[in-house]
Parts: C-alpha cells; sequence; structure tokens
C-alpha cells in the first residue's frame, strides 16, 4: 500500500498540483484507472481512483472515505533545537513514524540555535506520515520558550515530565507515566537545562525522569522519550 498525502479534499474529485502530479504519473507510473490511497491529515483516508494521468494536474475521484479514530492518548514533545538541523530532522522522521501527536520547538537558557525552517521540518513529517501510512499529521509548533511553556495553564490536566541528567534523577519515564493519558515531556538543548529552569518546571508540578543510563544527544532523547511512551500505551491497552 501506498498512502499520499493532499489538504483540504472536501470534494468527490480533486486535482493534484504539478509537482504532486508527476511524482504520481511519471515517477510512479501511475496511470488512468489507477487505485489510489490519499489521506488530509486529519484522521481520514480516502480510497480513490486516477481519472485523469495528466502529469500536470492529475485528476482523483473518492470512491470511499474511511475515518481512523483518535488515539486514546496524547503525546506532546518539546524539544530544543540542536546546532546541527539535520540531526533535528532525522528525529521529526522517526518520532513521528513512531507516533507523536504535536511538538514544540522550544528555547531554553543553554540553547545553541533558536530558529529551524518550520516549513522544511513539515515536510519531513508529511512524507514520514506518508511512508508509515498514517492519517493523521502531528501539529508543529513554532519555537516557544521554556519558561511559557511550563507555565502554560493549558498542560495543567497532563502529565508533565522533564527529562534530564543528574545521577539523583534515576527514574526512567517508563516508570513514572501512566497510559491513556495526555503526556508533555521537555527536552533540553545539549547543554541540557539551567538549574534554575529544572527548579521552575518543578514548581509547576513537572516530574523528573530519566531517559535511561546512558547520556543521549538531544535527538536520541526525544525519540526515546516518544517511543516510551507509545510502548506504555501499547503495552497498557484501555
Amino acid at each position: 500500500m501506498q498512502l499520499f498525502f493532499h489538504e483540504n479534499i472536501t470534494e468527490n474529485t480533486f486535482y493534484l498540483d504539478q509537482e504532486e502530479s508527476k511524482h504520481l504519473i511519471k515517477v510512479l507510473r501511475k496511470i488512468q484507472g489507477d487505485k489510489v490511497d490519499f489521506t488530509d491529515g486529519q484522521g481520514y483516508l480516502y480510497q480513490s481512483v486516477i481519472i485523469d494521468d495528466n502529469p500536470k494536474k492529475a485528476g482523483i475521484k473518492v470512491l470511499k472515505r474511511l475515518f481512523d479514530p483518535e488515539d486514546d492518548y496524547y503525546i506532546h514533545l518539546a524539544i530544543c533545537p540542536t546546532k546541527n538541523p539535520d540531526r533535528m530532522e532525522w528525529m521529526m522522521e522517526k518520532i513521528t513514524e513512531i507516533g507523536v501527536h504535536e511538538i514544540t520547538m522550544m528555547e531554553s537558557e543553554h540553547s545553541e540555535r533558536s530558529f529551524l525552517k518550520l516549513d522544511r521540518l513539515e515536510k519531513k513529517i508529511v512524507a514520514a506520515c506518508k511512508q508509515s501510512l498514517k492519517t493523521r499529521i502531528p501539529k508543529l509548533n513554532p519555537i516557544c520558550h521554556m519558561k511559557d511553556l511550563v507555565i502554560n495553564p493549558k498542560f495543567d490536566t497532563y502529565q508533565r515530565f522533564i527529562a534530564y541528567v543528574d545521577k539523583d534523577n534515576n527514574h526512567h519515564l517508563f516508570e513514572k507515566a501512566k497510559p491513556n493519558s495526555a503526556y508533555l515531556v521537555l527536552i533540553g538543548p545539549e547543554g541540557d537545562f539551567a538549574p534554575k529552569e529544572i527548579d521552575l518546571a518543578f514548581k509547576n508540578f513537572f516530574i523528573p525522569c530519566s531517559l535511561g543510563k546512558s547520556r543521549l544527544r538531544t535527538e536520541t532523547a526525544g525519540l526515546a522519550a516518544v517511543h516510551t511512551l507509545q510502548l506504555i500505551n501499547n503495552l497498557h491497552p484501555l
């Protein structure tokens, strides 16, 4: 099965832009009459057929629309961008494949980069959704300061965690997180969080957690956190 993406599918017939048409018709060699599956990224799967194999404006007709129910849990990862943007792009692909619901780029005192090309990250996320056959595209938020995120009352009902390196912080996220919940996990920069940032998180009811005995790169920590929460919810379904 191959999955294609098209935003705002509101009619039974729609047309692809030139880039997508060329990929579908020229690169993948699809022709009129071929069955194709599309998603709008909002949880819908559209079983469709090609009605016009024009490589500049391919026409698609929806045969059946299916809805993929939302998960009973919600994973929100807030992470400081790495100095090397390639590593962050790699992480975005992998956590999308594993299953993340929302990502916030976070700035902290020790951040080495406060800017990333969100449009490029969006493309990586969409490509990963198509590759892993996901019908829901994770929400990607612009840069936000760590303090503003920590004090935001929006997350009062979430299980809130801060992962950082400390010999006394030896309780793994797997032990702390409860299944079927909404989670917010903070991952610091390559220099880790400043002590006052950790204290601020504690004052706002964030729970300290470890991601293992090894010292992890930022992007590896983000991947480990998402994978851990997925394991918890897949091992303990409702």
